[in-house]
């Protein structure tokens, strides 16, 4: 349910300046129902293929552990400063809309291009690549490790191999899928986020109550495989988590539809963030008991060796099955909503035009749909580490530049401030804007390559838009 509301409200946009308009919308969400839709946003990717990266870099069981709960207070934080924001423009768009609004049309058309490629291509390609991961549970051939061919080293490198064909045939095979028309589809999305948050549940409670684990692995640490000083590295891993747990800021988009939003959404923001941060907390703790980090090092779908170590082969391949399900459902909610996002911004002259094309038939955005899926297509052919740090690193940026906005909306005598926010002003978007700004310093120093192909992605938005605004 929560899935169609948030593919209607994406769909349905208007222009930025919607929310002084009159609403055909209802307010009929509850808290309920927002919160829902914050966990099934949240829960994806990052869960299913984070922790052996994080076990390598951090090499120490606390700390795996201590950077998903500081994951968890940095979204609190930004779900708190967005809920503000979400209540002030009630309008479809998020970061576009508060951008747009505080610092202009370049800025919000700058969003909506790194939306097409980090906030939708890169996700797809990553899911779709650990989904390859958990198959390779079954058929080792399409692991990412295993790839045939490799064309460059370390950032810059492409890898082409089983992982990357299977990516590239489901991403095909969803956006085919969502040529005709949404109503299926979003029944298929149904269906698969509930097995989703089923299957991660029952891996929790069976892992610890049958499960074959030990607990002296929380006290064994293991031998770093990143040479980068520990304080540098935890702001690096923190991209990781920022992927793992976007999605924080769902009902923002909704804003419109939610009865008394002023408490609704900070509430709903909040528990499922919380909610989600917990199942996290869980996992992570399942996994650890497990296996030692030692033999998690490195390990993509560290969900199939954890399962392999606590039930044995058998019970091992019915979860990784399960959970390579689940990242389909990954794929599927992302390849459906992203060509509704283009749509959106391209009806408002933020996008390019083609996005705003529609079949006559189907009435769907087919073109769209075909460009974005040629883009994650390509974009598998990117390492799995560099291909998150890219997604980390701009969407940082850009919620770091929307939450920044408070300081700028703040001073209007018409701004409605919430509580939440209001207490200590300014501790909470400070503390947002001084952590991202913190990983993003560190981004640049530590990760030259792919911080600079995450600023040529920007730079690239800005001067398409000065073209297009220079040519109308």
């Amino acid at each position: 349910m929560t899935y169609n509301i948030q593919l209607a409200r994406f769909y349905m946009a208007h222009t930025p300046t919607s929310s002084e308009a009159p609403s055909a919308l209802l307010r009929q969400l509850g808290i309920i129902s927002a919160t829902a839709l914050v966990v099934s946003n949240m829960v994806g990717t990052g869960i299913f293929a984070t922790s052996g990266f994080l076990a390598g870099d951090l090499g120490d069981p606390g700390l795996v552990l201590g950077i998903w709960l500081a994951g968890a207070v940095f979204a609190l934080v930004g779900a708190f400063c967005y809920s503000e924001l979400g209540v002030n423009f009630p309008s479809s768009g998020g970061e576009y809309v508060y951008l747009t609004r505080a610092y202009g049309p370049t800025w919000g058309f700058m969003d909506g291009w790194v939306s097409f490629f980090a906030g939708f291509s890169a996700p797809i390609a990553a899911a779709a690549l650990a989904f390859s991961d958990y198959l390779g549970y079954f058929f080792p051939a399409l692991k990412q490790e295993n790839a045939q061919f490799t064309i460059g080293t370390g950032s810059f490198s492409l890898k082409l191999g089983g992982a990357q064909l299977a990516a590239a045939v489901l991403i095909a095979l969803f956006s085919v899928l969502n040529f005709f028309g949404v109503r299926r589809i979003a029944r298929i999305q149904n269906v698969l986020t509930a097995v989703k948050i089923l299957v991660l549940v029952s891996f929790i409670g069976l892992g610890f109550a049958i499960g074959v684990g030990g607990w002296d692995h929380f006290s064994m640490p293991t031998a770093r495989t990143s040479a980068t000083p520990l304080a540098a590295q935890f702001a690096i891993s923190l991209f990781w988590i920022y992927v793992a747990y976007s999605g924080w800021n769902a009902a923002t988009y909704v804003a419109e539809e939610l009865k008394r939003p002023e408490k609704t959404l900070p509430v709903a923001l909040a528990v499922g963030t919380g909610l989600v941060a917990a199942l996290y907390f869980g996992l992570n703790l399942v996994f650890i008991y497990a296996t030692p980090l030692s033999d998690m090092k490195g390990v993509l779908a560290v969900g199939s060796l954890a399962a392999s170590r606590l039930f044995g082969a058998g019970i091992a391949g019915v979860f990784s099955a399960l959970m390579a399900l689940s990242l389909v459902s990954t794929v599927n909610a992302m390849v459906t909503i992203g060509p509704r996002v283009y749509y959106a911004m391209a009806k408002n002259g933020a996008f390019l035009p083609v996005a705003a094309k529609v079949d006559p038939r189907w009435h769907t955005p087919v073109p769209a749909i075909v460009l974005q899926g040629i883009c994650a297509m390509l974009l598998t052919l990117t390492p799995f580490p560099q291909l998150v740090i890219y997604i980390g690193f701009i969407l940082n940026f850009f919620a770091v530049m929307s939450v920044s906005s408070l300081f700028v909306f703040r001073r209007r005598p018409e701004w409605r401030k919430l509580r939440v926010v209001s207490f200590a002003w300014p501790l909470l978007p400070a503390l947002f804007v001084v952590v991202g700004g913190w990983m993003t310093v560190y981004g640049v120093m530590l990760q030259p390559k792919v911080s600079l192909a995450a600023a040529l992605t920007v730079a690239a938005g800005a001067t398409v838009y000065h073209l297009r605004t220079k040519r109308s």
